[in-house]
């Protein structure tokens, strides 16, 4: 892979985990498939939450009470994902704690409405997020609060392609198998690059149980999300790969607001 594809993939990625407009040159001659650029999304991660990070920093450097910041930041992160991943919280949780068997699940996952589980379980996404942030802003520096955000939307998109890489679609005609399956070069790219910018990004700022603590807890938000979705609905979905996305972020911001 030259630079140029990386660089093209970090675009392609962006474009399919936000709202945020791309230029068309990066998508002149793809296919559509994100095979290989699933390499790409830590990076992506961070270049999508650093408008966030950047407002994380500037309201701590004015001494923002803590909540105010948490949800200002969560607010402009959900207008720049359009809502994406918490969507894929939503249906997940209405599909996996509604439906009586796969097929229904499936259909639950695939209906537009909220039911009472995604309103839950995304009350809870903004709760602990909110109340992590809240909690790290007046322990850490402007710029380390900033770097910290950035760690963990890196790691948060390394945990999707590992979700993706490590399930069998659950459906053949959703938007995940449309894309097409993570490659195995990419899987292990996404995952080496992931971990070692959410490493450098922390380490200035970590304790000896902040790093460890986050990976555990990273690791344990995957792996027992991929055992209810298989038993479920057999695999994944676009839905389940979102709703990783923002386990995975709960997890470690929860793991950080302890040990920080």
């Amino acid at each position: 892979m030259t630079i140029q594809d990386y660089i093209d993939d970090i675009a392609r990625s962006v474009a399919f985990l936000s709202r945020v407009h791309v230029p068309q040159r990066h998508f002149i001659g793809h296919d559509g498939r994100l095979s290989r650029a699933v390499s790409a999304f830590p990076a992506a991660g961070i270049l999508i939450v650093l408008p966030p990070a950047a407002l994380a920093a500037v309201l701590s450097a004015f001494h923002a009470p803590p909540l105010l910041l948490a949800f200002a930041v969560l607010g402009l992160q959900v207008l720049i994902t359009g809502a994406l991943h918490e969507d894929g919280l939503s249906d997940s949780a209405d599909g996996i704690g509604g439906g009586r068997d796969r097929e229904s699940a499936l259909a639950i996952m695939k209906d537009s409405r909220v039911g009472s589980y995604g309103v839950v379980a995304l009350v809870l996404s903004f709760g602990i997020r909110s109340a992590a942030i809240a909690a790290l802003a007046p322990v850490l520096t402007p710029a380390s609060l900033a770097m910290a955000l950035l760690a963990v939307a890196a790691a948060s998109r390394t945990a999707m392609v590992w979700h993706w890489s490590l399930l069998p679609p659950a459906r053949r005609d959703g938007v995940a198998a449309s894309v097409g399956e993570p490659d195995r070069a990419a899987t292990v790219t996404a995952l080496v690059s992931g971990i070692l910018m959410a490493t450098l990004l922390l380490v200035p700022h970590a304790t000896i149980l902040s790093l460890p603590l986050s990976l555990v807890a990273a690791m344990a938000a995957v792996l027992v999300f991929n055992r209810i979705a298989v038993r479920k609905i057999g695999g994944h979905t676009g839905d389940t790969i979102g709703a990783t996305q923002q386990l995975t972020e709960m997890s470690i911001l929860f793991a950080l607001a302890l040990t920080l």
